[in-house]
């Protein structure tokens, strides 16, 4: 079991953080439309999965707009967002920040945490108990993690740079 912060305070997390070579674990999370998308609706493509507690935090919030502003405008990765957050809210958020592009796909688990216990971000203690810790994962088009960042403290933002240099390695 893995543990990060929250404003120094320990956070525990269940389930098993995914490695650099393992088979990306299966997920469901529910889109804006109230469609459902899964790791095999993704299968063939570059993806940055990435896990934020709740677009209505400020560092979700950007953390969310510079992926729009970077990964999305990449030809052949998709980025998707997954969050507790409702769809509608979601929509709201996407809607008010100008954020449309297809290669960016908000889902939320707040149907199914199988994102959060598969990928190991699931958060079982402290104040943001049943939310996703913030971390990414780049996976290649045939479903295999390349790249891990689980972010030790839940305030801080990850390494775009280093993110986006490890997808760009696989398109």
């Amino acid at each position: 079991m893995s543990s990060v912060t929250l404003k120094g305070s320990p956070i525990s997390l269940e389930g098993k953080l995914p490695q650099e070579g393992d088979k990306a674990p299966n997920f469901s999370v529910v889109k804006q439309d109230l469609s459902e998308i899964s790791l095999k609706d993704l299968s063939g493509k570059v993806k940055i999965l990435v896990s934020v507690p709740s677009l209505d935090t400020a560092v979700c919030a950007i953390e969310t707009k510079k992926f729009n502003e970077r990964a999305a405008q990449e030809t052949g990765i998709t980025t998707v967002i997954v969050s507790g957050d409702l769809p509608f809210a979601m929509k709201r958020f996407c809607s008010v920040e100008g954020i449309t592009s297809s290669n960016l796909v908000t889902g939320s688990q707040y149907k199914d945490f199988s994102f959060s216990k598969n990928y190991g971000v699931h958060m079982s203690s402290g104040p943001l108990a049943g939310l996703a810790a913030r971390a990414v994962f780049v996976v290649d088009k045939d479903d295999v993690v390349r790249y891990v960042e689980l972010v030790p403290e839940i305030g801080k933002e990850p390494e775009y740079d280093k993110i986006l240099e490890e997808a760009k390695k696989l398109v």
